[in-house]
């Protein structure tokens, strides 16, 4: 049996969730992330610079394994709800720590592709899988402040990541960087160790006579993970597109891209909580994604500015922009995640949150040339478009919940917020 959070009880004492499950998953997801972050740091680095690959052929490998990942995370999720969550999820952290280290002996650009597919295939599937897991254990209000709580901690870890990430790119050996990969597969074989200890979770075998992937069929549920998916352009804009604008079009020193990263990676990790506790419905969730939004614009708005004046000037607005995104990042994640899991059944958690993770990672594929476009190419204009959009998706949700809702009354469906 699984448990559920009383919802009169808090969710963290000291900074440690007060449910064990809740603990394990998160001890879990830390060490994957951490990891996962000294590899993102050194990985384009190492097949560049030490095996010699072109920055193309690294690009076209790590494209591969994202559209591998992609088509995956769907059925992984079905998977976790017809053959039993924790043991998909075991089977599955244990493939990705096997396939972790594997990378670093590629020698050609078709190697690379095939062995980081296989990994992507392992990785993206356990994700799907304990999004599935999160929403089973963590019921009610818990669920969003729990996502919260696990995006504060995974940004932790994948920040202390990169710093042993740092230390192999000082020392620029080859076995440096091949300690990294050891490194992070070892951290994801103790994730994989560690979900033996959650609680068993019943599975929900396919029921003759009904669609197997039936949230492809949901039609409310589909309309909300791509307003939702549309909304998420926003962290690929801030990662890749802003870095891009300050370096083309404004005069700030290029160091600036790394300290807006810190400033925004250290207030996640100590506001997310808060900032998503006026979520946890799914009319809740669409109102805290219109919020978020307003914050966002805000904050776009004045990166639009950074090109106007000298290094003083693009300094003081990109920090003071970065400062209004992420309090709507923040608001707006807990609306996502309010949205996404109050909507779906409770018994298709798996494969509704493989779903839902579905729209950020189309979002990884099409954004990075659309944000290449608005904020360099375009530039104020293009800042102040994309503020627009941010906006106009956010106030569709709020019709589009109360329509998924009707529907869900309608044919007696039990959703997580249920």
């Amino acid at each position: 049996m699984t448990t559920t959070p009383s919802t009169s009880q808090p969710l963290t004492r000291r900074g440690v969730p007060v449910d064990p499950d809740l603990r394990i998953l998160a001890l879990s997801s830390f060490a994957n992330r951490f990891g996962a972050g000294a590899v993102i740091t050194t990985s384009a680095l190492y097949f560049t610079r030490q095996v010699g690959f072109s920055a193309a052929e690294v690009a076209f490998a790590m494209s591969a394994a994202g559209i591998v990942g992609m088509l995956v995370q769907v059925p992984a999720g079905h998977l976790g709800d017809t053959r039993g969550p924790r043991r998909m999820l075991l089977l599955t952290l244990t493939g990705s720590a096997l396939f972790s280290a594997p990378p670093v002996l590629a020698r050609s650009p078709l190697a690379l592709a095939v062995l980081l597919g296989v990994l992507a295939l392992f990785e993206r599937s356990a994700s799907a899988i304990q999004q599935g897991v999160i929403a089973q254990i963590a019921r009610g209000s818990k669920g969003v402040l729990f996502k919260a709580y696990l995006r504060a901690v995974t940004n932790t870890a994948i920040g202390l990541g990169a710093v042993c990430g740092g230390l192999a790119l000082t020392v620029d050996r080859t076995e440096a960087y091949v300690a990294v990969f050891v490194l992070n597969a070892v951290f994801t074989g103790f994730a994989a160790w560690n979900t033996t200890r959650l609680p068993h979770i019943p599975a929900r075998p396919h029921v003759k006579g009904e669609p197997r992937l039936a949230v492809i069929r949901d039609l409310p549920y589909v309309v909300i993970v791509t307003i939702t998916g549309i909304f998420s352009l926003h962290f690929i804009i801030v990662e890749l597109g802003l870095a891009l604008y300050i370096s083309q079009r404004t005069e700030a020193p290029a160091v600036m891209v790394s300290l807006l990263l810190i400033l925004n990676t250290a207030l996640v990790a100590v506001f997310q909580v808060r900032l998503s506790r006026r979520a946890d419905s799914v009319e809740a969730g669409a109102r805290a994604l219109v919020r978020g939004s307003m914050f966002i614009a805000g904050g776009f708005a004045l990166f639009a500015l950074a090109d106007r004046g000298g290094p003083a000037f693009a300094i003081t607005v990109l920090v003071a922009g970065s400062l209004v995104h992420v309090v709507g990042e923040m608001i707006g994640s807990g609306g996502q995640w309010g949205l996404q899991m109050g909507l779906a059944p409770h018994e298709r958690q798996g494969q509704y949150q493989g779903f839902a993770g579905l729209g950020f990672s189309i979002m990884n594929v099409v954004g990075p040339p659309l944000v290449a476009f608005f904020c360099v190419d375009q530039g104020e204009r293009g800042w102040l478009m994309l503020a627009g959009l941010m906006v106009g998706v956010s106030l569709v949700s709020v019709p589009a919940a109360r329509w998924a809702l009707a529907s869900r009354a309608r044919y007696g469906v039990t959703t997580h917020s249920g």
